[in-house]
């Protein structure tokens, strides 16, 4: 067994050393998972993230109206925000 030492920043992060990414086939933004064990902690590159999702599900109806969608999404929050004011 090899053992890497790292260090923990202030803010909880840390580096994962160049070989374990070469080992877990990581590049920048990969998503990786911990998973917890007793006492042991084990490191897995994530297999499932939205992004690798992304794409995989046909829309009902192509194109998507974009703008139109965004524009009910903005009119609904409107929607909601007035009648939050209205109870006051």
């Amino acid at each position: 067994m090899k053992t890497i030492v790292t260090t923990v920043t202030q803010r909880g992060q840390v580096t994962i050393p160049a070989e374990v990414r070469r080992l877990l086939n990581l590049g920048p933004r990969s998503k990786v998972t911990f998973e917890i064990d007793g006492g042991e902690v084990r490191l897995h590159p994530a297999t499932f993230t939205l992004e690798s999702a992304f794409g995989s599900v046909e829309p009902l109806h192509r194109p998507e109206d974009y703008k139109a969608i965004s524009r009910e999404a903005k009119e609904a929050h409107v929607d909601r925000t007035v009648r939050k004011l209205r109870r006051r």
